[in-house]
């Protein structure tokens, strides 16, 4: 039940493609292996109000937040937060050549007892009912 929330500056849209980049972010959780495809959400919200640093409106920030269920080991979630901010890395790499921003990344435990969940769709993902 993975979830990646990214938050960001409205000025990044002008730089970035933020649908790309959430496909490269759903593409490197699944390569990490401890991550379902059929868990995964991806969400990108751009903030209405914002002040970074000393307010200049050129600067611009994108926070990546993943929240996952406990139970995968500690290296487990090491490694795949360094997958993960890495192809965060490479996709704004451009971005972080040429302008003012600010890229972060951090992975939490959700506590399963006070999360509950259901959910339909693996049986509409090709091979989820073999």
């Amino acid at each position: 039940m993975p979830h990646i929330i990214i938050d960001y500056s409205p000025n990044l849209e002008a730089r970035l493609d933020i649908p790309g980049l959430c496909r490269a972010l759903r593409d490197a959780a699944v390569q990490t292996g401890i991550l379902p495809l059929a868990g995964l959400r991806v969400r990108a919200t751009a903030c209405d109000h914002v002040v970074i640093a000393d307010g200049n409106p050129d600067h611009a920030f994108l926070d990546i937040s993943l929240r996952l269920r406990a139970g995968r080991s500690q290296s487990d979630k090491e490694s795949a937060t360094a997958r993960i901010f890495a192809a965060a890395e490479a996709y704004c790499a451009e971005v972080l050549a040429t302008s003012s921003f600010m890229l972060s990344f951090e992975m939490r435990d959700i506590d399963a007892d006070l999360s509950p969940k259901t959910s339909s769709i693996r049986r509409y993902l090709p091979g989820e009912n073999e």
